[in-house]
């Protein structure tokens, strides 16, 4: 259910990738703290559940993210819904593990296209829409917030992760342009990537190519520091946390959020 009061409220907010995992419980809680949320997936019939645990107050969208035609046509069917446009999430991701000499040139291509292209194509095109969104929003002190989620994957590397390092470590450099740009432009919108290490959702079981077992997952929480993987809600705070105007003097910059594996 969507309150109507909350850290966001009075904003639309588009995820990308939220029929499950942290897309999903991203779009749960801007719901929850006042947004309207647009869910967007290739598994249309996904997002359409998750759209309906939501209430009201959120729409599910059928989309490719790779697909450019797509875009402007989510952006508009989002501002028709609901007014406006102030919150992107570039959520959506594959992870195809492969050394760089394993991973053909074709997964190569295909992790480029969703996890970074898809990320292009959001910004490109929510930009204007959303600076005109915030200044007809009548909100003093409001901004637009453009979240991309990275991964500590594109901070710190893998031997294995060839096409992965090199897709996420775009995304955050990426998303310091896009809040360059949208600064030197004027238009009242932040841009910044979120760097998660291992969480418990689907894509685990893409990034080490195989079922992700309970053995699996203690392995990987042997790796940091903290000693246990990520649920979705650690990284929803953090978007959250990036939407809202309490990071409101914060653009260009990455949040970490991977157990401390990092400071290793």
């Amino acid at each position: 259910m969507t309150e109507t009061g909350g850290r966001v409220a009075g904003r639309v907010a588009i995820v990308t990738g939220a029929a499950s995992g942290l897309g999903k419980c991203t779009a749960e809680m801007l719901a929850g703290e006042g947004a309207k949320v647009v869910l967007t997936d290739i598994n249309l019939e996904g997002a359409q559940a998750a759209a309906a645990g939501i209430g009201a107050h959120a729409l599910a969208l059928e989309q490719d993210v790779t697909d450019e035609a797509r875009w402007p046509a989510v952006i508009a069917e989002t501002v028709e819904a609901f007014g406006g446009l102030h919150i992107l999430v570039n959520n959506a991701g594959i992870g195809t593990p492969g050394t760089v000499e394993e991973a053909s040139f074709e997964d190569w291509r295909q992790v480029h296209a969703v996890d970074l292209d898809s990320v292009f194509l959001g910004c490109k095109y929510a930009c204007r829409p959303m600076a005109d969104s915030v200044r007809a929003s009548g909100m003093t002190g409001m901004t637009g917030a453009i979240v991309n989620i990275s991964s500590v994957a594109g901070i710190i590397a893998a031997a294995n992760l060839a096409a992965y390092n090199s897709a996420k470590a775009a995304v955050r450099h990426l998303t310091k342009s896009v809040a360059l740009h949208c600064a030197r432009q004027g238009y009242n919108i932040r841009c910044n990537s979120v760097h998660p290490a291992f969480v418990d959702t689907p894509i685990l079981n893409q990034v080490t190519g195989r079922h992700t077992t309970d053995d699996i997952k203690a392995k990987m929480a042997r790796q940091l520091p903290l000693g246990h993987i990520g649920a979705p809600s650690d990284v929803g705070y953090a978007v959250l946390y990036l939407a809202s105007e309490e990071s409101r003097f914060m653009t260009g910059a990455e949040l970490v959020i991977d157990g401390g594996v990092s400071a290793m």
